[in-house]
């Protein structure tokens, strides 16, 4: 299944209850959420009380991409602010296992995520315990950048280790994606597409609706 998840963190915050109708309404079922404690990157964002204000006006699926250390401190509460899946960054986990189990017991989906300079090699234990692996296209922390080439090869290797140990998982991608590169991810083997200057910059539905055909396109493929 072939999933576009808008970034907030490209909309306009002043007309952003707009914005998210307007995606949906044009087909995007996910909505991608970066929380940034501003240590593990450099920015701060969104948090608890925006989530939460979100929810009361989306029935979307939300994805938490949690840019902050330590962030099995606040699986709970990002829980009860509406969250339907939580993905974590391996390096900002010391206790990365642990942390996969507390979102998992908290019933949600389990997310884990990488920076581009990290191998995919080191989430090798913890494939059969998330439901998706996102690969950070960019270095995380600001929007608007464009993608680094080489973690098109990352992609890559991952699908083929998930096809080889026959593992059903997401493998996402954020960061630079654009419609015009957008074919370069899905060929490489992404699956769910994160994209917000790319989305909201403009008319959204629009934007919205021309990532879909795409999506659509690629899905006609494999039946």
């Amino acid at each position: 299944m072939y999933i576009l998840a808008p970034s907030i963190l490209g909309a306009d915050f002043s007309m952003l209850n707009q914005q998210i109708k307007a995606v949906s309404d044009a087909g995007a079922r996910y909505l991608h959420l970066d929380v940034m404690d501003g240590v593990f990157v450099p920015s701060i964002s969104i948090g608890m009380p925006v989530i939460s204000a979100i929810r009361k006006c989306s029935d979307q699926f939300f994805d938490v991409h949690m840019m902050v250390k330590e962030p099995g401190r606040y699986v709970e509460d990002i829980k009860k602010a509406g969250a339907d899946l939580i993905c974590v960054h391996q390096e900002a986990c010391i206790h990365l296992d642990r942390t996969l189990h507390q979102i998992q017991s908290a019933g949600l989906k389990v997310g884990v995520a990488i920076n581009p300079a990290t191998p995919v090699e080191m989430l090798d234990c913890v494939l059969d315990q998330v439901d998706q692996v996102l690969i950070m296209s960019v270095n995380p922390g600001y929007g608007s950048q464009k993608f680094i080439p080489y973690t098109l090869n990352k992609i890559r290797k991952l699908r083929q280790i998930l096809k080889e140990r026959n593992l059903k998982v997401d493998i996402q991608v954020d960061g630079g994606v654009t419609l015009k590169n957008v074919r370069q991810f899905l060929d490489a083997g992404a699956n769910i597409l994160v994209s917000g200057s790319a989305v909201f910059a403009g008319d959204a539905t629009e934007n919205t609706r021309a990532f879909m055909n795409i999506l659509k396109e690629y899905e006609a493929k494999e039946k």
